[in-house]
């Protein structure tokens, strides 16, 4: 079974991108396990490595570890990715970055309210998933207008389940690669 790590890079209890994680869910295939990761951590230090690494920090390591690959979906504040994120992964990756994430199956995915969805969060963390070698999925790419994606009560639009079906098929199939 495939163990999947699903990293929410909002921590919005009614986030967009968390409703884009429950609706890949809701679609994926059986025979994978999803676990969300708790990004809601203390800011990195680097003095807290060696003397007082955070107890929800390893938490969150521990579990990308036991896990075969991760889905980020992700925000886009500021033409960028959140800070939540990134602390995540400074955490993640520190102090060996070979460690945790290294040859680990990533697919990544983000809904925002406008009209490039997060292109732009996207291509930066592209940049960094692949600096800490992952096996980044290439295609297809998943940048969504929530406004057009999502009904008034949270549910696929009608126009957007067949594509969303299409891209959960690859997602799936590449988050299973390390099996």
């Amino acid at each position: 079974m495939t163990k999947v790590a699903v990293i929410v890079g909002s921590l919005r209890e009614a986030s967009l991108n968390k409703k884009f994680a429950h609706a890949f869910i809701a679609h994926a295939s059986e025979g994978i396990e999803f676990v969300y990761a708790d990004i809601d951590l203390p800011l990195y230090n680097g003095d807290l490595e060696a003397s007082a690494y955070p107890e929800k920090a390893q938490a969150l390591k521990d579990l990308i570890k036991s896990c075969n690959s991760v889905l980020v979906v992700t925000p886009e504040y500021n033409r960028g990715y959140p800070g939540v994120l990134k602390n995540a992964i400074d955490w993640i990756s520190r102090p060996d970055s070979t460690e945790v994430l290294n040859n680990k199956p990533v697919v990544l995915a983000g809904v925002s309210g406008s009209a490039l969805g997060t292109t732009q969060s996207q291509s930066q963390l592209r940049n960094v998933l692949i600096y800490l070698n992952t096996k980044l999925m290439g295609q297809p790419e998943a940048y969504i207008n929530g406004g057009r994606f999502f009904t008034e009560s949270g549910e696929v639009v009608e126009e957007s389940k067949e594509w969303l079906q299409r891209y959960v098929d690859a997602a799936v199939a590449h988050l299973s690669s390390s099996n």
